[in-house]
């Protein structure tokens, strides 16, 4: 943060202004600010962040000069590591003397980062990575001499000589950072070419099973009442008729209360095949099949679930002691799971989470918070060896 200035938000002769964004916030380094939620300007000199309306108003905000960056890379995050970009990395070159004052005398760090709450617009990225790449501030003209140097006492050269050291140390850096974007924009066209034939065939697809569920509705004497259920549960999955969007509501809390609902209806039924209870992982992968183009990140999620005991859903996100969080329906009691659980011990005279993954048809998370249940009911012991975890019926109970 000791590369930030404070001041006038205003543009200088000869600086343009080239791309807007909102709901951003400032880390130095990986530690968190106080700065947050503003509107931040991209000019072809500088980065300028203040409160919305202030930089439109010209108030005091906070100004970072784009000579001081040398590398621009994008920070992936969210629940899973499966979260879109939401972050921009800004490494910056040392803070130069003389500059103007700002909210750091001395930072730590060489590295800034901009988290955007709505994910990283693709224009505003490529819009800095050409500012950056294009140094409009070395053009020597007499109208960008304020913006060329920190001091009005250095000389107006186009650039000061701390400056050029330090950019012509990492020319070899940034030429194999532009490769990399060219050919990674190339690989992006590419995909998106496929990606259009997708979402052409994946509409043709929802039609389909559109019109073939309405001809089973009028024509259901024709084949068999067990054939029609497991039928329209596989067109079911192919897509939601109107999934809820982010765009329809007003706010974030309206807007997972929408999705929540949706969660509900849609994932009754295969709570239910599958024994009543399943890991997030999988409704992420399930809704979000069943969603088709309108995907929702693992946050959006999440967020839906916790809302689930609020609208009376009958079912609601648990969280095992072990941190593991599933998707469990309220008649789903760890009473019916540890008996049912123990008698499958009894049968097979011991099992491991794998193993009763096999005969459960669950996946291993599970099978193992199951068998944790039942040993936290007393139906079951534990046995952990070199030779792995594996889990006994409780002789206790039954001989004395």
């Amino acid at each position: 943060m000791d590369r930030f200035e404070y001041i006038e938000a205003r543009l200088f002769e000869g600086e343009t202004y080239l791309k807007r964004d909102k709901n951003v916030k400032i880390y130095d380094g990986e530690d968190k600010t106080q700065f947050v939620d503003g509107e931040i300007v991209l000019t072809t000199h500088r980065i300028l962040w203040g409160k919305p309306g202030d930089i439109p108003k010209g108030l005091i905000c906070l100004s970072l000069h784009l000579y001081y960056i040398f590398c621009v890379e994008e920070e992936s995050g969210g629940v899973f590591g499966l979260g879109g970009p939401k972050r921009i990395i800004l490494h910056l070159g040392p803070a130069l003397p003389g500059k103007r004052p700002g909210p750091a005398v001395v930072s730590p760090f060489h590295f800034i980062k901009f988290s955007f709450k709505d994910g990283i617009d693709s224009v505003f990225y490529k819009a800095l990575n050409d500012a950056v790449a294009a140094k409009a501030w070395q053009i020597e003209t007499p109208n960008n001499s304020n913006l060329s140097s920190p001091t009005n006492n250095t000389p107006k050269t186009s650039t000061s000589p701390i400056t050029s050291k330090i950019r012509s140390g990492i020319v070899g850096i940034e030429r194999s950072i532009e490769e990399q974007h060219k050919a990674t924009d190339q690989s992006i066209s590419v995909a998106f070419q496929d990606l259009t034939k997708l979402m052409e065939k994946a509409k043709e697809m929802v039609t389909i099973s559109k019109t073939i569920s309405s001809k089973i509705r009028e024509k259901q004497g024709d084949i068999s009442e067990d054939d029609t259920v497991r039928f329209k549960s596989y067109l079911m999955s192919l897509g939601i008729d109107d999934p809820v969007t982010r765009d329809a509501f007003r706010s974030d809390s309206e807007y997972y209360t929408g999705l929540s609902h949706q969660i509900a209806d849609m994932m009754v039924a295969a709570l239910v095949d599958c024994g009543g209870i399943m890991s997030l992982a999988d409704v992420w992968c399930r809704v979000n099949r069943a969603r088709g183009l309108e995907l929702i990140s693992p946050e959006d999620l999440l967020n839906a679930c916790k809302l689930l005991q609020t609208i009376d859903a009958p079912m609601s996100l648990r969280k095992f002691p072990s941190g593991a969080c599933v998707l469990q329906l309220n008649s789903h009691r760890d009473e019916e799971v540890a008996k049912t659980t123990s008698e499958l011990l009894e049968e097979n005279g011991s099992l491991t989470p794998e193993k009763l993954s096999q005969i459960a048809h669950v996946s291993v998370l599970l099978a193992r918070e199951q068998l944790f249940t039942t040993e936290r009911m007393g139906l079951a012991c534990r046995d952990e060896s070199i030779e792995g975890l594996a889990f006994y019926p409780n002789l206790f109970l039954s001989k004395v």
